[in-house]
């Protein structure tokens, strides 16, 4: 039998609300991992008392009873897994899987059992509903009736927030049910009364969520924060982390509350509380406890009189209450030296921290991304400028996070970080190596600040220098990576001191062409290297070589026919998704048949572009040799011409009146928009020709200009 069982799509019942996330039973214990908070569940196998197999909404569920009197249930199980997990639970726990399925007669009458912090309503064995008490929120008696309130569940379009019992009355003597019933519930329910003195008191505390100066009153089991307008009471259970953050300027601190489930007020939720420290800020603080209770309740880690900084006392009051872990950034250090980055998430600038487990961003709205719920990270051009970059972050439930507006000397470290934690970079792709380590069912706040990271980083490196010298022969694009230090600046923008002068400077005043020579400076360097392309593409050789095929190209031609046998009726998106994924599980050995029928291809492809490019230059020489040919042969004719006109004086009346009828003929004859050198040359030559040439009559003249 396997040492373990692991289960995802699992649903835990936490106070009304059904969380999903993974389960996993081994000969330790039972550990579920919620999927949405990353908070871990722990069941030690010696603390199972009782194990429940029953029908729920959701399928099966499993109920697990502990020694000290908790309740676990856990829903969407299969009814073929029953088996499985009764096997697993005699071998491993010794405990037999009990079926018991719920009764469904609909009756409202029954018997009320307590069983540690259970309420159940039973009519004759079954039992009809359960009750955590801890759902509960406030209980008030009447005559002959209890009520029970609930705590809302945020997460469900409708809440059950109120069930009322009718205790009839008894002949017993001394005992009233009604307060019975009532003082049972209270005894387990997560009711918030403020009785006795606060162990400590902080005043006016700045509090960025929400918004304020408030006192904060420290209790035994709860937090509460008294401010001039609200005032809020916050249960140790609820807190999941805690965070302490320089921030960049390194004068104050941040200390972050995480907070599931959130603080209300209205329609509004506070899943963090912020509150913000300046460093110099000192306290003396004295716990309202003698120092055999302090000594006994928190075993060490208080003292009665304490004093230092008050971000310093109030993180170790808090640490020491709720019991967990204060998070702090690892090694990251920004390009400023700061352990954080200057950036802006929706309309607000604030600060992204990278952690050891996860980004968290400050101050409005507060996130915190874990590093196992992450899919991608990508880094995208700036919308704007270019001296910014983007950094998103999507998760596995298709959530998009877009930190914005981060100076361009941030990318390298934030790309070495992420890199270093084998974090999926969406357009480099996914290499060889880089899928991420973490345990599946680790808690998500026990950063570790060792080794740790720089285990990762030199992992990073070597995965890069492996990365760099092999080559992908697949034949699959992968977006390029988007560098803002090095991009492409060959094109001199617009008041560039760099820009080149422009050729036709001399055509204009001198004084206009220093002032502005960047314009020109554009206009000949955007406009005629388009013209050139333009030209090059229209004029294409369709005689000229045709490019040779990459080897999947070769093979798709070769097996297209067949892939549409095996499966008639595909379409074309589809043909090519799957010849893709054939020609990736195909082996090494005959893709190499494949590429050594595309490198020879490409030895054809050059011995043809080499017998092309002979024969066009034979041919381009006898065009110039023609050229040349003609161009002599108007110059002899342009020579006689003016031999004879040297020596015949009697016309030169008639010359001049011809010279003058040509020129002003010509001018309108030679509007031309060609604006190359050669055009003006030859109208130059047409011109002396004319000149030279004497017309006897009206009509040779005319039939000399045409």
């Amino acid at each position: 039998m396997a040492d373990t069982l692991e289960f995802n799509e699992i649903y835990q019942e936490v106070k009304g609300s059904m969380n999903d996330g993974r389960l996993r039973l081994s000969r330790q214990g039972v550990i579920f991992k919620n999927s949405k908070t990353g908070k871990v569940d722990n069941i030690q196998a010696s603390e199972l008392a009782e194990g429940v197999w029953r029908r729920v909404a959701l399928g099966h569920g499993l109920k697990l009873l502990t020694k000290n009197g908790h309740v676990y249930k856990y829903d969407g199980f299969r009814e073929s897994e029953f088996d499985k997990l009764s096997d697993f639970f005699k071998a491993h726990y010794c405990l037999e899987l009990a079926e018991k399925d719920l009764c469904v007669k609909g009756w409202n009458w029954g018997t009320v059992r307590f069983g540690g912090q259970l309420l159940s309503f039973d009519i004759g064995e079954q039992p009809v509903f359960e009750i955590p008490l801890s759902n509960v929120s406030q209980c008030t008696t009447g005559k002959n009736e209890v009520t029970l309130e609930f705590h809302q569940n945020d997460d469900a379009e409708v809440s059950l927030m109120e069930v009322r019992f009718y205790v009839p009355p008894t002949q017993e003597d001394g005992v009233d049910p009604v307060e019975a019933f009532a003082q049972n519930v209270l005894s387990k329910a997560d009711v918030i009364q403020a009785t006795g003195d606060a162990i400590c008191i902080f005043r006016e505390l700045q509090c960025l969520t929400p918004r304020g100066r408030y006192d904060i009153r420290i209790y035994p089991t709860f937090l509460h924060l008294h401010g001039k307008t609200f005032d809020y009471k916050i249960p140790y259970t609820t807190v999941l982390r805690l965070f302490l953050l320089p921030h960049k300027d390194q004068r104050q601190m941040f200390f972050v509350i995480s907070l599931d489930p959130p603080i209300k007020q209205g329609q509004t939720r506070y899943h963090f509380l912020i509150l913000l420290f300046s460093k110099d800020e000192d306290i003396s603080l004295t716990l309202n406890m003698n120092e055999e209770e302090v000594e006994k309740r928190f075993e060490g880690r208080l003292t009665k009189n304490m004093s230092g900084s008050l971000y310093e006392m109030v993180s170790r009051v808090m640490k020491a209450l709720v019991n967990r872990k204060i998070t702090v950034p690892g090694n990251f250090q920004g390009h400023s030296g700061a352990q954080c980055i200057t950036c802006s998430y929706k309309a607000s600038s604030g600060l992204l921290y990278p952690l050891e487990r996860g980004f968290i961003y400050v101050h409005k709205p507060p996130v915190h991304i874990r590093f196992d719920e992450i899919s991608f990270v990508n880094f995208a051009r700036g919308t704007t400028t270019t001296r910014s970059f983007d950094f998103e972050i999507e998760t596995k439930q298709g959530t998009q996070y877009t930190f914005s507006s981060i100076e361009r000397e941030e990318y390298g470290k934030l790309f070495d970080f992420v890199n270093a934690k084998k974090l999926n970079i969406k357009n480099r792709g996914l290499k060889e190596g880089m899928k991420q380590s973490y345990d599946e069912y680790a808690d998500s706040d026990e950063d570790q600040h060792d080794a740790y990271l720089e285990r990762m980083k030199e992992e990073g490196k070597i995965r890069e220098e492996n990365a760099n010298d092999s080559s992908d022969g697949s034949g699959e694009e992968t977006d390029e990576s988007f560098n803002p230090g090095e991009e492409d600046d060959d094109v001199a923008e617009e008041f560039d001191s760099n820009a080149s002068a422009s050729s036709s400077s001399g055509d204009g005043d001198s004084d206009r062409d220093e002032k502005k020579p960047a314009k020109k400076a554009k206009i000949v360097k955007d406009r005629k290297p388009r013209k050139k392309q333009l030209e090059s593409k229209k004029g294409k050789d369709p005689n000229a070589p045709k490019r040779p095929m990459s080897a999947y190209m070769l093979w798709l031609n070769a097996n297209r026919e067949k892939i549409k046998s095996d499966h008639p009726g595909i379409s074309i998106t589809d043909l090519s998704k799957k010849a893709g994924e054939l020609w990736k599980a195909m082996s090494k050995e005959k893709k190499e048949e494949w590429d050594r029928k595309a490198e020879d291809a490409r030895r054809d492809y050059e011995k043809a572009m080499k017998e092309y490019s002979v024969g066009s230059k034979s041919e381009s020489s006898k065009t110039e040799r023609s050229k040349k040919k003609k161009k002599k042969q108007e110059k002899q004719v342009k020579g006689k011409v003016e031999k004879k006109g040297a020596t015949s004086k009697s016309l030169s009346s008639t010359k001049s009146s011809a010279k003058s009828t040509n020129e002003s003929f010509k001018s309108k004859e030679f509007v031309s928009s060609d604006e190359s050198s050669s055009g003006e040359s030859k109208k130059e030559d047409s011109e002396e020709e004319g000149v030279a040439s004497p017309p006897p009559s009206s009509e040779e003249s005319a039939s000399g200009s045409d």
